[in-house]
């Protein structure tokens, strides 16, 4: 994809000149490159609709971010994030429905998806679901092409087991997790590719049951 050259490019010079002075003199470059980035983003909609019906009435504007960052509680002062995502998501982005997420970063592009920062009781909902389910959630986390692509569940974990579960369960690493969440990293060269939406369309296929078993227990409490 000939284009998204203009975002690689922007975010790599933004990474270099992180400053609201430089922003401003290249305003036209980020206008381009946020251009592409959202193009994509509603190609990516269209897409998953066509093996997830839930996200068909979503725009660019529901999934997308400010690229201004929130620096008050950071000690990283620069303005201006390094990448362009996008959270495709039934309920919204700030739900904690499970979703699909894109990312573009110079060298740092991924594909994830889940649910993030969920609160106590949801997050003890999952795991007693997956306890008492275990051979419907193994089926789909064992699978050796989800296994291949997402081999990590959770960004953060429990180190033994969570309160309340038995610390000999000999599946304790599906009940550890903080969230519920799986990435995939995919190279820069994938979107500069022809087919990328194709890759991302089979990532993300890969990646719906383990959405949906995780969904019928948040959308409960949603």
């Amino acid at each position: 994809m000939k284009d998204v050259d203009k975002i690689f490019t922007f975010l790599c010079d933004v990474t270099r000149n992180n400053t609201r002075e430089w922003f401003t003199e290249h305003r036209a470059e980020y206008d381009e490159a946020r251009a592409v980035f959202e193009d994509m983003v509603q190609q990516t909609i269209n897409r998953i609709a066509t093996f997830d019906g839930s996200v068909t009435h979503l725009q660019v504007k529901d999934c997308t971010y400010r690229f201004h960052r929130d620096t008050r509680f950071s000690e990283d002062k620069a303005p201006y994030k390094r990448h362009f995502g996008a959270y495709i998501n039934a309920r919204g982005k700030k739900s904690f429905h499970s979703g699909y997420y894109l990312h573009i970063q110079p060298g740092e592009c991924l594909l994830a998806g889940g649910s993030w920062c969920l609160p106590s009781p949801m997050l003890r909902a999952i795991r007693n679901t997956i306890v008492d389910e275990i051979e419907q959630f193994r089926s789909i986390v064992e699978r050796p092409e989800f296994k291949a692509h997402f081999p990590i569940i959770g960004e953060e974990r429990v180190q033994t087991a969570p309160k309340g579960f038995a610390r000999d369960y000999p599946y304790l690493d599906y009940i550890r997790p903080k969230d519920y969440s799986v990435a995939c990293r995919v190279t820069d060269d994938l979107f500069r590719s022809k087919g990328w939406l194709d890759e991302v369309d089979r990532v993300f296929r890969l990646m719906k049951p383990f959405n949906d078993f995780i969904n019928e227990v948040i959308d409960d409490f949603e």
